[in-house]
């Protein structure tokens, strides 16, 4: 039973309350649990590093107090999950390109002079945040008429997964304005699959895997904290981009930025690029990017309003076509892959065969890594991935080589599409597994790797060979293709 506490504690807990802008509650931050697939083996590794917790020696162990945007330790607590600030930031290797498409002329006409000298009077008179949202961000934002993308204002995302790396120990994320997809915009892709995709919990018209969020500040109010807080947000966006270009297989080029946030008190317009990469320090740390792209004085002259203007209505058609180019990647990668495989028939016995001599040369265990559940530290179940027919398989072999290949630019580019989830965790990518498998192998669960009713021998590589509805037996490796048992029982024969 709790002990009552004085009036004097009371009021100091009250006021406590009401200085943190952002302070969510635990029950409401609750993410939904949610079942990982194993169309791609980098997305099981990416989740688990993003769900393993900073080591903290100071921290208590039992104790789930998040911080918020404004409170004392934020900053602090930031950079420890690897979110930079502006001037730690390196620029992105697509910044000339940013910056180019920021500048670019509009189809539209400038608003007149008259609109300008009504927008500096709102900026000069307006002394809250709300009223520069509402009376500011009106005149600056552009709206859009599509029914499935829309704006939503100072919302935290209840949706995103605790600890998932960049925000171990922090409140959720709550910028002033974010403008995304609605999660139904994705149906039937069952966006709620990837990671920090959706931005609201049980909510089905939640924006989701947004490209562009943004702070306002009022008049005279610290910009420093509102660069901190998009860092913050910027850095959430990134991650959940990087997990739905994982389930797909793929990652950004190296360096490459593809979200954008901006900060601005109704006098100055600041813009930046978010991407996330590996540190050069050390590689097994992800870091987050938020460079600097450009600062307009948008209340000082016309021309100055007019060219913030421009820049940030462009950064915002270039977030709507990332945003609408991922959903139909989505789509059309589930389309191609849910129902390529037969299903499984569960629970059969194995035959007595002996795997190919290489099939298990260097691995602690014959299991092979996509039909067992892999033993991974807090993660959900994982769905089974089932084999094509013999036909199928080497077609699919191949075209899932041409994708994959032309999403990689390097090997670097590997090393860093395995690195989204957590500052501290690496895994390596799928592509770079493949190569070097004997080092990314995983024991199953005694309970797996036992036969049931199978041979001596087949106890031993009983977990190798996996049986179809239709009564054949294949094994699926780690790079995707398919080897099925008649095919081997013939070249033995042979």
């Amino acid at each position: 039973m709790d002990e009552p506490r004085s009036h004097a504690e009371e009021k100091q807990a009250s006021q406590s309350t009401q200085t943190r802008k952002r302070q969510l509650d635990d029950n409401d931050a609750e993410p939904r649990t949610k079942r990982a697939r194993l169309t791609r083996k980098n997305l099981a590794h990416f989740n688990k590093m993003g769900r393993k917790k900073t080591s903290d020696p100071s921290d208590d162990s039992g104790s789930t107090k998040t911080l918020s945007t404004t409170a004392s330790g934020f900053g602090t607590q930031a950079r420890k999950n690897g979110i930079l600030d502006p001037i730690s930031s390196k620029p992105p290797t697509n910044l000339e390109d940013i910056r180019e498409r920021l500048a670019r002329s509009r189809q539209t006409a400038s608003p007149p002079e008259s609109v300008y000298r009504q927008y500096a009077r709102t900026v000069a008179t307006a002394h809250s945040e709300a009223t520069m949202v509402v009376k500011a961000g009106g005149k600056l934002l552009k709206e859009y008429d599509d029914d499935g993308y829309h704006q939503e204002f100072n919302q935290a995302f209840i949706g995103y997964p605790k600890d998932a790396g960049f925000n171990n120990r922090l409140s959720a994320p709550q910028p002033d304005f974010i403008e995304g997809l609605e999660m139904e915009e994705f149906q039937p892709f069952p966006v709620d699959d990837v990671s920090g995709a959706v931005l609201y919990k049980d909510d089905r018209r939640s924006v989701t895997l947004p490209h562009i969020a943004g702070e306002w500040k009022g008049r005279g109010k610290d910009m420093e904290e509102a660069a901190l807080q998009s860092s913050y947000d910027g850095a959430a966006l990134v991650y959940a981009r990087n997990q739905a270009l994982a389930y797909q297989g793929k990652s950004d080029p190296p360096g490459h930025a593809n979200v954008t946030t901006f900060t601005t008190n109704g006098t100055l317009l600041n813009l930046y690029a978010h991407y996330a990469a590996p540190s050069a320090e050390d590689e097994d740390t992800l870091e987050y990017h938020q460079y600097p792209i450009s600062t307009t004085d948008i209340k000082g002259t016309y021309q100055g309003h007019k060219n913030g203007r421009k820049e940030l209505r462009n950064a915002q058609d270039y977030a709507k076509q990332q945003s609408y180019a991922m959903r139909d990647e989505l789509k059309e990668h589930w389309k191609q892959n849910r129902n390529k495989l037969p299903p499984v028939a569960e629970g059969v016995h194995l035959p007595d065969v002996e795997p190919p001599p290489h099939a298990t040369d260097g691995y602690e265990d014959a299991s092979p890594h996509v039909l067992q559940e892999v033993e991974v530290e807090d993660e959900d179940d994982y769905e089974i991935v089932q084999p094509t027919t013999p036909r199928e398989s080497s077609h699919h072999s191949k075209s899932s080589h041409r994708h994959h290949s032309s999403s990689q630019h390097s090997s670097k580019s590997h090393h860093h599409s395995s690195h989204h989830s957590s500052p501290h965790h690496s895994s390596k990518s799928s592509h770079h597994s493949s190569s070097h498998s004997s080092t990314h192998k995983r024991k199953a669960s005694s309970s797996q790797t036992s036969s049931h009713g199978a041979s001596a021998h087949a106890s031993k590589h009983g977990s190798y060979w996996k049986k179809n509805s239709e009564g054949h037996y294949y094994h699926k490796h780690s790079d995707g293709t398919v080897q099925w048992y008649d095919d081997v029982k013939d070249h033995h024969r042979h």
